[in-house]
């Protein structure tokens, strides 16, 4: 239960209020009690209650009035009916009317706590919704009305009709994540879990845990099985090992997996969407990825086009990109102005749409006037650091894992130093979401926190 939620408890019997306001105040909640729709009203002021407990029979206005008042005012709370003189007919009125339940005294503890446990979880599901559609909600538009762009939707709506699972290519940053996220909203599973596993991002020894989930102490539920009844999407599924590879095509193929660790067999039912910006067919003819497994995985192929295919679409990509940063992220209004648009719809985009934000960010954040020119433009696309990597021949004997994390580190630390410690830029120079930028300063042994105070960069 959740300790903070406030319950509000109306009823004109003084020893009803104290009752069960003492029995939710041991459970761990916050309780406010009123005597009539006034009492009740004036606490609405003040506090906004996660549950209401109403009584219907009450001098004055009577609880079902105070429901339409409440309901047609916009009112959030759950809102519980109870009355020692109910009726079928008025049970059925109250929750009509957009009650949540309807308990008739004298009210049964156990009867009394189920329900408004069974409320709380209604509500919290209910937010989870809203949080997930609100953060799906900005990254499931393909902005432009191009050519390319009409015949990719169009294959989305059909294939977002069917539960055939999809294989998602296309270049880094090309838009692979917001395509995922358009089957799913457009698919029967629309309200049922979609959860994401980026299988490039984790260290292998991690994956089958993350995947499969674990039995210890407790059992701890993987991707599959928190996907379950909805849509479960592999980022990147071509850097699985071989022996991840096979135990992934035996449970897809079985529908059922066992968790590491556990000998109890998990069943599940998801839409499996896979992404790769490797050529994963090309793979199969080396023997570097399974062909069963490429097979089940590309039963309907999805190809997003890089952003160079589509360049006409750039203009409304920036006024897009610039309204979410004034709006949700406060960064002040910039203007691009025709020639700097030009310059942009030019330009290769190696790295795509994702790409092209990082520099619309980075053009408003570093611009001193409303208008971003041409000039701007060509002095962020032609002026961007190049890394030069200086290093004794010698220092090339290690291993791979170790020159790419030496790498890294010069990397970050390289533009740690032009950011000054600022982990916003920082972000938007490299073109990493924060939570893996700490992670991977993390993992480097990078500290930056004394590099606000000496400007220097801390290892």
């Amino acid at each position: 239960m959740l300790i903070d939620t406030h319950i509000l408890i109306v009823d004109d019997e003084p020893d009803i209020r104290s009752i069960i306001s003492d029995i939710l105040a041991d459970e761990g909640f916050n309780t406010h009690t009123a005597k009539n729709a006034d009492e009740a009203r004036e606490v609405m002021t003040k506090v906004e209650p996660g549950i209401v407990l109403l009584d219907i029979w009450m001098p004055g206005t009577d609880g079902i009035t105070l429901l339409k008042e409440w309901i047609d005012s916009g009112c959030t709370s759950s809102i519980i009916m109870i009355s020692g003189h109910g009726t079928v007919d008025t049970a059925v009125e109250a929750i009509r009317l957009g009650a949540y339940d309807f308990l008739e005294k004298p009210l049964s503890t156990a009867k009394l706590l189920v329900t408004v446990d069974r409320a709380l979880q209604t509500r919290r599901l209910s937010e989870e919704n809203l949080n997930l559609r609100s953060q799906l909600e900005p990254a499931t538009k393909l902005i432009g009305e191009s050519s390319t762009l009409t015949l990719l939707r169009q294959k989305i709506d059909r294939f977002a009709a069917t539960d055939n699972w999809i294989l998602v290519t296309g270049e880094t940053g090309a838009g692979k994540g917001v395509v995922c996220r358009l089957l799913h909203q457009r698919s029967r599973r629309a309200n049922a879990s979609f959860i994401e596993i980026n299988l490039g991002a984790l260290p292998a020894e991690n994956i089958a845990i993350q995947l499969f989930g674990q039995e210890l102490d407790q059992s701890t539920p993987g991707s599959l099985e928190q996907a379950n009844g909805g849509t479960l999407v592999l980022d990147e599924v071509g850097d699985l090992d071989s022996d991840l590879q096979t135990k992934l095509l035996s449970a897809l193929e079985e529908r059922s997996f066992f968790r590491v660790g556990g000998r109890t067999s998990v069943q599940f039912d998801v839409r499996v969407i896979a992404t790769t910006n490797q050529p994963l067919r090309a793979m199969v003819d080396k023997g570097l990825f399974r062909r069963d497994l490429y097979d089940r995985l590309n039963q309907l192929p999805i190809e997003v086009p890089p952003l160079r295919s589509h360049r006409d679409d750039i203009t409304a990509l920036v006024s897009s990109m610039v309204s979410r940063a004034v709006e949700e992220e406060g960064y002040p209004y910039r203007r691009f102005s025709p020639g700097a648009l030009n310059q942009l719809r030019s330009h290769h985009w190696p790295g795509n749409v994702r790409e092209l934000q990082n520099m619309v960010r980075r053009l408003i954040i570093i611009s001193e006037s409303e208008e971003i020119s041409s000039a701007d433009v060509q002095g962020e696309l032609s002026g961007q650091p190049k890394i030069e990597i200086q290093q004794d021949p010698s220092n090339l004997d290690g291993n791979l894992r170790d020159a790419r994390e030496e790498f890294e580190r010069t990397y970050l630390l390289h533009h740690l130093k032009l950011s000054g410690g600022n982990m916003t830029e920082l972000a938007i120079r490299t073109g990493l979401e924060r939570t893996h930028l700490y992670r991977k300063m993390k993992s480097l042994g990078i500290d930056n926190k004394a590099i606000k105070k000496s400007g220097k960069p801390k290892t």
